[in-house]
């Protein structure tokens, strides 16, 4: 994995980045012990030099370069300043993960990623650490992992398409976008559309003219128009959606990844002609995906409305058994 050497063997990996609390070191534990259920040897590195709290050992952590308590006591910076040079501490010692990555030869690489934005939309040094993983025979797909919660709120689902979008154009890598956490989705509000719309990015006009039945965003409709605009325009933002003790949701979201990175097209384990099909032409022959997820995590309006009659009915029965009782 030095720089330069071509005739190296390939490493296949993940860089999971996103914001904070997305689900990032849950997403890499959770799929460091689903690939190794299927015989795959799986390697965790810790890029956030803010995760103090890791739940498991990692193959290798930043903090034995570079930690934000320190950063942030010796040079009297911020969280986010704090973290902005701990990415540039590590593009500038880049021979120190290089060494430390050559014991990893063989594994399938998870990179666990600082959970600050700018770091994925506007700042260069992440961007370069990947660059430089791909100089050393790493293939890479960038897994953005986003709250599925941001779907019940239109305004804030636009602000999320708009980061996910920002971050593709700027980090440079195939990439997968996740919608994290889909058993929690319906804990923050109802989905005014069905999930499909949401993970396909469909036609972002109905959301402008959900968003316009609010007073305070039909202030900014104009603005709301020309930002869907521009995503729509790129077509280049999906999502998966995921929960992560979901055995057939991870496979998915594998599925997702293995095509981005190539490593499903290589021979490392063994691959039916369904699967290999499925990646070359982007078909999915497996159909259940977002219906499945949607019948599981998604009330619908039916369901919702039959709950409502019961309660109502219930009410009205305990109300007449008091009066008859009185």
């Amino acid at each position: 994995m030095s720089e330069g050497s071509r005739g190296s063997s390939l490493a296949f990996g993940q860089v999971v980045i996103g914001p904070p609390g997305s689900g990032k070191t849950t997403y890499c534990q959770a799929m460091r012990e689903f690939l190794g259920r299927l015989g795959r040897r799986v390697a965790v590195v810790n890029l956030d030099p803010a995760n103090e709290a890791l739940p498991c050992p990692c193959a290798l952590d930043i903090a034995e370069l570079v930690t934000l308590p320190d950063v942030m006591a010796s040079l009297g910076l911020g969280p986010n300043g704090g973290l902005i040079y701990c990415m540039e501490y590590l593009e500038a010692n880049a021979d120190w993960l290089r060494d430390k990555l050559q014991g990893l030869g063989g594994h399938y690489v998870l990179f666990d990623c600082p959970g600050q934005v700018e770091l994925y939309t506007h700042h260069e040094s992440l961007k370069n650490v990947f660059g430089q993983l791909a100089k050393w025979n790493f293939r890479l797909a960038a897994v953005h992992l986003v709250d599925s919660h941001y779907c019940t709120d239109p305004g804030k689902f636009i602000s999320v398409l708009c980061t996910s979008l920002s971050t593709m154009l700027h980090v440079e890598l195939p990439h997968v976008n996740v919608l994290s956490k889909m058993d929690l989705i319906e804990q923050y509000g109802k989905l005014a559309f069905n999930l499909d719309y949401y993970t396909e990015v469909l036609d972002l006009s109905y959301l402008v003219d959900h968003l316009a039945s609010d007073p305070f965003f039909r202030n900014f409709r104009r603005l709301n128009e020309k930002l869907v605009e521009v995503i729509e325009d790129y077509s280049l933002v999906s999502f998966v959606p995921l929960n992560v003790q979901d055995k057939q949701s991870m496979r998915q979201v594998m599925q997702a990844v293995d095509k981005a990175n190539g490593y499903s097209f290589g021979d490392q384990e063994h691959r039916s002609l369904e699967a290999l099909m499925s990646a070359a032409v982007g078909a999915d022959f497996h159909f259940s995906s977002t219906l499945a997820v949607q019948e599981k995590y998604v009330q619908s309006q039916d369901k919702a409305v039959e709950e409502e009659d019961r309660s109502r009915d219930r009410k009205i029965s305990w109300s007449c058994l008091m009066c008859r009782e009185t």
